[in-house]
C-alpha cells in the first residue's frame, strides 16, 4: 500500500537516454575504434587482422517499463480509474494545507478502492496525520469485526504491516514534501491483488459503522499525539464488492488461481470478476464542507453532508451545547461545525461524520470529492457537466481533473483547491454471468 496515501503524483520524468557529444554518435555494436599506424608501417587491412580475442561492447540495457514510464498503468486490471489534481491558489494562499490519499486493492482486497480528501486549517498537521493514518484505522475495524466471526482466526501480521506501512509514508512526506502528502497508492497496489487473505469479502457488515469508529478513533489519536491545535475536514469514500455467499469472495490461492485461470476468450481485463451473486457498494463519510458527489446518468446527487457554522441543524446543537455562532462561525472562529482535530472546541465541533451506503449500478459514471475550494465557485450539477463533457470528448481521468482544478482558478476561488475524479468502468457489470 501506499499512500495514494499518494501522491497521490505528477507527470513521470522523461525516460534517461544515452548521452552523445553532438555530431558524434555513441558506438554501436559494430563499431571498431581507428588504429594509427607506426612511423613506416602499414597496418594490414581489417580482413587480414587477427580478431579472434576481440570483445564486443556489451549491449546497452533496454530500460524496463516501471511507475514511472509512460507506459505504466497503476489501474490495470481495475474497475475504475483515478484522477488527482491540486493547486495552492499562490494568488491568495501562501501554503497548501490539503492532503489527498488513495489506495486501490484496499485493504488487500482485489479491487476495492479508498479515497479521500482532507482540507487542512490552522496548519496542516491534522490533514497530514489522517491522509498517512486513517486508511489504516480503517482497515483495522473491517479485519477486526471479521475475525470476530471467525470460529478459528487464522493468524496476521497484516494490522502491524499496515501500520508500519503508515510511518513509512509518515516518513517519506516528511523527507519529500508536499507531493508526497497524497499518497500514491496505485503504484503499489499491482502487487496486491497478487496477495492471499483467508478473511471473507462479503457484505454482512455494514461499512459506514467501520467509518464512523474510525472517525471518532482518529478525532482521540489527534488529541492525543499533540496534533490538534489544527484540524482538518475529511471527506472518505470506500469502494467494494459485496455477496452474502463468502465462497464468492474469498481471497485466497484457490480463488485467485481461478481468477487468473487462462479462457479460450480475449485477454480478460479486469483482475476481479464478478458473480452474479456481487453488488458493488459505495460507503462514503465526511465531516466539515469537503463534498463527494456521484454522477449517475447525468444527474448530480450529493453523498455527504456540509457541516458548517451557518447550517440551521448545526446551529441549534452548538447552540444546545452551549455554544453561539458570530458571523457565521462557531465562536467567531471557525466556518464549519464538524472537523478531525480541534481539540481546543471539541464540546462544540465533533468529528462524527456524516455516512452513506450507495450501490453503484452501470448508469453511474463517475464520483467527485473535492475540498470547499471547488465548490464555494462550482455547483454540483455545473462540476459533472463539466466533467462529463471533458470525458465525451475522450479526455482522460487526470487531465479532467487538472481542467475542473483551473476552472476553480478561473472562477475566482479563494481557497487552496483538491480535486479528485473516480472514472467507474461500467463494463466490469457485463462480465457478471
Amino acid at each position: 500500500m501506499s499512500a495514494v496515501t499518494e501522491p497521490i503524483v505528477g507527470a513521470p520524468p522523461t525516460p534517461p537516454i544515452q548521452n552523445e557529444v553532438p555530431g558524434n554518435p555513441s558506438p554501436g555494436p559494430d563499431y571498431v575504434a581507428d588504429e594509427v599506424s607506426p612511423p613506416g608501417q602499414t597496418m594490414p587491412p581489417l580482413s587480414q587482422q587477427n580478431l579472434e580475442h576481440t570483445q564486443p561492447p556489451p549491449p546497452v540495457p533496454q530500460p524496463k517499463a516501471d511507475k514511472n514510464s509512460v507506459e505504466y498503468d497503476p489501474f490495470a486490471g481495475l474497475s475504475f480509474k483515478v484522477g488527482v489534481s491540486e493547486n495552492k491558489n499562490s494568488t491568495y494562499r501562501s501554503k497548501m494545507e490539503d492532503v489527498h490519499t488513495y489506495i486501490a486493492n484496499y485493504a488487500e482486497r482485489v479491487d476495492w478502492g479508498y479515497f479521500a480528501i482532507f482540507d487542512g486549517h490552522a496548519g496542516k498537521d491534522s490533514a497530514r496525520w489522517c491522509g498517512n493514518n486513517l486508511h489504516t484505522l480503517l482497515e483495522e475495524e473491517i479485519d477486526f469485526e471479521l475475525r470476530s466471526q471467525q470460529p478459528t482466526p487464522p493468524p496476521s501480521h497484516k494490522s502491524s504491516d499496515a501500520s508500519l506501512k503508515a510511518k513509512e509514508q509518515s516518513s517519506a512526506s516528511g523527507a519529500r514534501g508536499r507531493a508526497d502528502d497524497s499518497l500514491a497508492s496505485a503504484s503499489s497496489t499491482s502487487t496486491l491483488s497478487s496477495s492471499s487473505s483467508n478473511l471473507p469479502l462479503n457484505g454482512k457488515f455494514d461499512l459506514k459503522e467501520h467509518l464512523y469508529r474510525s472517525f471518532l478513533k482518529a478525532d482521540e489519536l489527534i488529541e492525543k499525539n499533540g496534533q490538534g491545535a489544527s484540524g482538518c475536514t475529511a471527506a472518505v469514500a470506500v469502494l467494494r464488492w459485496e455477496s452474502e455467499s463468502e465462497d464468492d469472495c474469498m481471497v485466497n490461492a484457490t480463488n485467485l488461481k481461478q481468477q487468473n485461470a487462462p479462457s479460450n476468450g480475449p485477454t480478460k481485463k479486469f483482475d476481479f470478476v464478478p458473480s452474479p451473486n456481487h453488488k458493488r457498494m459505495l460507503y462514503t463519510a465526511n465531516v466539515g464542507d469537503s463534498r463527494l458527489v456521484l454522477c449517475r446518468s447525468g444527474q448530480p446527487y450529493r453523498l455527504s453532508y456540509d457541516h458548517k457554522a451557518s447550517d440551521s441543524n448545526e446551529i441549534d446543537r452548538i447552540e444546545n451545547s452551549g455554544g453561539l455562532i458570530l458571523k457565521n462561525r462557531v465562536n467567531g472562529i471557525l466556518a464549519v461545525s464538524r472537523s478531525l482535530g480541534d481539540s481546543y472546541m471539541k464540546g462544540l465541533v465533533l468529528g462524527k461524520p456524516f455516512t452513506t451506503s450507495t450501490e453503484i449500478l452501470p448508469e453511474d459514471e463517475f464520483m467527485i470529492i473535492a475540498c470547499d475550494g471547488l465548490w464555494d465557485v462550482l455547483s454540483d450539477a455545473k462540476a459533472c457537466k463539466y466533467v462529463a463533457q471533458c470525458f465525451s470528448k475522450g479526455l482522460g481521468v487526470q487531465e479532467t481533473s487538472k481542467k475542473l482544478c483551473q476552472l476553480a482558478i478561473d472562477n475566482s476561488t479563494t481557497d487552496n483547491v483538491t480535486v479528485m475524479i473516480i472514472q467507474f468502468e461500467s463494463e466490469v457489470f457485463a462480465k457478471q454471468n
